[in-house]
């Protein structure tokens, strides 16, 4: 259906950390990587997308101890949450890697073999303070107080006065390398809110990194003094090289999909990957990734999502209550990608009735139905096209080059829009065109205008794929096209006069609350 004559292609989400239930982020992240990923198969790329879970660190080990299990047992028991959240959500990933495998172990200590190697990593000892929340160092400038006189982190987690022999990475070595590779590629980070912060945290200075932990022991060991365990950090972002086959750099997949073409993360985790990841890759001479774009975080009817509040938004909960591809098309259309947005009922009913069940819903319902009726359940045959036929056809037409644009930068909302003025045109013209008046003056004329409706709602289904797969195959199902005839290298293919197509029926049905 897609081929692969485009390339490569690899996209990664961050790997989530086992020591809770997936949440609304967790489904949001790896949703956008599966509409690229999606989207760029259609578009003739061979796609490798990769998702897992982070299994190791303080935060395990402890939750771990409170459940009263083993920490292998607890992982096993979490990380099966996140595969199952893939299933439900009907993620399209190629691989899922947990840190707890023994191919991970092997990658994670060949890096440090290689940075201890080239001079890069140190034996010292570190004091500071340190969040097990966030399995991260802070400054002092960094700090708050909170009301109770405890130091708080930015992110608002809890921090502790740690002390304790370490190995560090010489991170402060890579300030000037970093800020040539910012400046020299523009589009490393996205969106730009993210790429100035990460910028003026660099300016800011970098101090070598604590990159060993000696108070715990759930993790992976250093090569030649196992007292100490990596830190969690350098062991999470070698997975996206652990998924190709790292440490074989002569593995068909290493050399095919090194280095990644997108690591799609959450805002607040783009320091680790904009500026710790580039610097190990860096220091251990391998390609760096393309792009790391930093995605915004959701608020709930307004208010910060938290565990206290008890306002965490559960997506199969909403999967439940609307629909998959009425929350699917609802997180990308929402809210610009890349910044906050707040989750409503209200917003969600107004998309699920007002942009799928009359927007797009209804234009295929109605113009199928009077093709099925009034054509012999055929395409009709067409004769020359007047003016508002071409124009529509070509708006319909010029989509796919708005939509890669778009996706291309992570704007999936616009790409999105792009298509509703396209299906909002299409409405208009059927009122405009009246074919159930032409019905009885002009029924040639009438074949044409339900035509070019047709073969309008073809391409529109064709595109929308990625976003709603499970109802645009019932959409192309009910245009009777095959499997290869979905990808985007058809879209210039026309519809056949004469096919027979099934007996509609609705795609969107309208969401009714309860009294």
């Amino acid at each position: 259906m897609s081929g692969s004559d485009k390339g490569a292609f690899y996209i990664t989400t961050p790997i989530y950390y086992v020591n809770d239930k997936p949440h609304i982020g967790h489904a949001y992240t790896t949703l956008a990587c599966d509409v690229l990923a999606r989207f760029k198969r259609l578009d003739g790329f061979d796609v490798n997308f990769l998702t897992g879970t982070d299994e190791h660190g303080q935060k395990v080990e402890a939750s771990a101890e409170k459940a009263g299990i083993d920490p292998q047992l607890f992982t096993d028991r979490v990380s099966q949450n996140f595969r199952d959240l893939t299933e439900i959500c009907n993620y399209s990933n190629d691989d899922f890697i947990r840190t707890t495998e023994e191919r991970h172990k092997i990658a994670c200590q060949k890096l440090w073999q290689v940075l201890e190697d080239k001079g890069f990593i140190y034996l010292g000892s570190y004091a500071g303070w340190y969040a097990v929340r966030d399995e991260a160092f802070y400054t002092e400038t960094e700090l708050t107080k909170s009301a109770e006189g405890k130091f708080i982190a930015p992110t608002g987690a809890e921090v502790e006065w740690v002390e304790e022999p370490s190995y560090f990475f010489k991170l402060s070595a890579f300030e000037e390398p970093l800020l040539k590779l910012y400046q020299e590629q523009p589009d490393f980070i996205g969106p730009d809110s993210r790429r100035n912060e990460v910028i003026s945290f660099v300016k800011g200075g970098l101090r070598d990194l604590s990159v060993s932990r000696t108070t715990f022991k759930w993790g992976i060991s250093v090569p030649g003094n196992d007292e100490h365990i990596m830190y969690v950090w350098l062991d999470a972002l070698t997975n996206y090289l652990t998924a190709v086959g790292y440490p074989d750099e002569d593995v068909v997949s290493y050399k095919k999909f090194w280095p990644a073409d997108l690591h799609m993360v959450g805002k607040d985790i783009v320091r680790f990957h904009a500026v710790y990841w580039p610097a190990f890759l860096m220091a251990a001479d391998l390609p760096l990734p393309k792009r790391v774009f930093a995605h915004g975080w959701w608020t709930n009817e307004g208010q910060k999502i938290s565990k206290s509040l008890g306002n965490t938004i559960d997506p199969l909960a909403l999967i439940e209550q609307f629909g998959l591809d009425q929350v699917r098309y609802f997180m990308l259309r929402e809210v610009p990608f890349g910044k906050d947005g707040d989750y409503s009922t209200r917003a969600m009913i107004s998309r699920v009735n007002g942009d799928l069940a009359n927007d797009i819903g209804n234009l295929a319902q109605r113009v199928l139905s009077m093709v099925f009726k009034n054509c012999d359940g055929k395409i009709p045959e067409h004769g020359t096209f007047s003016a508002e036929d071409q124009e529509l056809l070509a708006k319909a037409g010029g989509l796919l080059e708005k939509m890669r644009n778009d996706f291309d930068k992570q704007s999936f909302h616009r790409g999105l829009e792009s298509v509703w003025e396209v299906i909002s045109t299409a409405n208009k013209y059927v009122d405009e065109q009246a074919p159930w008046t032409l019905r009885k003056t002009d029924p040639p004329r009438m074949g044409t205008v339900l035509y070019v409706l047709s073969e309008v709602i073809r391409q529109i289904a064709v595109l929308l794929q990625p976003v709603m797969p499970q109802s645009m195959e019932k959409m192309l199902g009910q245009l009777s096209l095959s499997a290869d005839q979905r990808g985007f290298q058809t879209l210039g293919t026309p519809l056949v006069s004469g096919t027979e197509i099934s007996k509609p029926e609705g795609v969107f049905p309208r969401y009714v609350e309860e009294e």
